[in-house]
């Protein structure tokens, strides 16, 4: 990169930040002081959409150069095969490796949704008036998740994967080497979401285990993971919805396992069952590592 292109690069971190920070702040204050969920979730819109501002600020304006992203539909239909529902296979292997290490926590009773109803119901009520069941609802939100859902969520994933996998990603490789770049990458990918993690309990809730610095630490873990996978998918494709649509549909599939444990085991969900606990995140991680690996020795 010649100067002008680094001082770019330093200026992109400083607008995906900045503005993302600015919206996550106002969004979370919103939620806390006000009590305005409305605003708070078109606050996290709003913060999706920075580092996709962020790159046309500098490339158009900054450098008044092309933003160097591949919009174009194309790559291997198992590309895309594997961004529709490979966020569904590592959710599902997840939760049975999570709930392999702690069976006890595996619960069908209903608990998780007579919560999630405001508690005015019991299980059975639930069932029988509602029809909502532990069943019924894995099935409805896991096919809602998984067929509707990544073409849906693709639209606000995209603006961070422009930024992330289409801006980033190309010039931390290049610079730091494929892992290192990966690394360096999900890190500062988590990083950026820390105001909503420690402000409102994004992901973790406020009350966890090891709270508020596990979290963080995990999050970040889980970022590196996720962005590898993102990345390869961009790298083989050229195709930036390719990634947006695997981003989208982890956004849909993630959280449906917690329906699987009680309200009072969320404590350690940043362990499991979710795909985004240290434990859970093992399939997705050693899928990722194992990728890395293998194209670097293919590289050498």
């Amino acid at each position: 990169m010649s100067k002008k292109e680094k001082q770019g690069f330093s200026l992109y971190f400083l607008i995906a930040f900045g503005l993302a920070w600015l919206c996550q702040v106002g969004g979370c204050m919103a939620l806390l002081q006000q009590k305005n969920a409305v605003l708070y979730q078109l606050a996290l819109i709003g913060t999706m959409f920075c580092p996709l501002l962020a790159v046309l600020l500098v490339q158009k304006v900054f450098l008044r150069q092309p933003v160097g992203i591949g919009w174009k539909v194309q790559g291997k239909r198992r590309f895309w095969l594997a961004a529709w529902l490979g966020p569904a296979v590592f959710t599902l292997l997840g939760a049975v490796l999570y709930f392999a290490v702690f069976p006890s926590r595996l619960d069908f009773s209903g608990s998780w949704l007579v919560a999630a109803y405001g508690g005015e119901m019991d299980a059975q009520t639930l069932r029988s008036e509602l029809g909502v069941s532990t069943l019924s609802y894995l099935l409805q939100n896991g096919l809602f998740a998984v067929i509707l859902a990544p073409a849906i969520n693709m639209f606000p994933a995209l603006g961070e994967e422009a930024g992330w996998r289409g801006y980033m990603m190309p010039r931390l490789k290049a610079r730091f080497g494929l892992l290192n770049g990966r690394l360096l990458g999900g890190v500062v990918w988590g990083v950026w979401h820390w105001p909503l993690m420690l402000l409102v309990g994004y992901e973790y809730g406020t009350n966890y285990l090891g709270a508020p610095v596990l979290g963080l630490v995990v999050w970040c873990v889980v970022c590196f993971a996720l962005n590898t996978l993102l990345d390869l998918l961009y790298e083989k494709t050229g195709c930036i919805w390719v990634p947006a649509i695997a981003h989208g549909a982890f956004n849909a599939i993630a959280a449906l396992p917690q329906v699987l444990i009680t309200p009072a085991d969320a404590y350690y969900n940043v362990l499991g069952p979710m795909p985004i606990g240290l434990i859970s995140v093992l399939p997705m991680l050693a899928v990722a590592v194992g990728l890395t690996l293998h194209q670097m020795k293919q590289e050498q």
